[in-house]
């Protein structure tokens, strides 16, 4: 039997994302409001982890930007995201890949898996 906070959510999960995993490149298209205008901004990087699950399910991406490493951790069912699309499926080993922190340029990335 749900519980009465899970009734509640129920109609607010989204069910139009992909599937997503730890090692998977993403592109995250975000709705960003400057002043009175609207627009769609991406973000392009790699899963490092993901949180939660249900209406609270977050992940957590990482992309390099001028030699910088950036992490931005987006709520996966917030009404300010458009969409999610999976670029490629990486292959990890473990749920989080705080390693990738101390890796640069080639070696920061992961193989790619499998998918049949």
């Amino acid at each position: 039997m749900p519980t009465l906070l899970e009734e509640i959510t129920a109609d607010q999960i989204r069910t139009d994302l992909p599937e997503l995993a730890s090692g998977d490149t993403v592109r995250v298209h975000l709705r960003v409001v400057e002043g009175n205008r609207e627009r769609i901004q991406v973000f392009e990087g790699t899963i490092m982890r993901l949180r939660g699950g249900g209406i609270t399910r977050s992940i957590t991406v990482r992309s390099v930007r001028s030699g910088v490493g950036v992490e931005r951790t987006f709520k996966v069912n917030s009404p300010r995201i458009e969409k999610i699309e999976v670029v490629r499926h990486g292959q990890a080993r473990r749920a989080q890949l705080y390693f990738l922190r101390k890796r640069v340029g080639k070696a920061a990335s992961l193989r790619e898996r499998r998918v049949s």
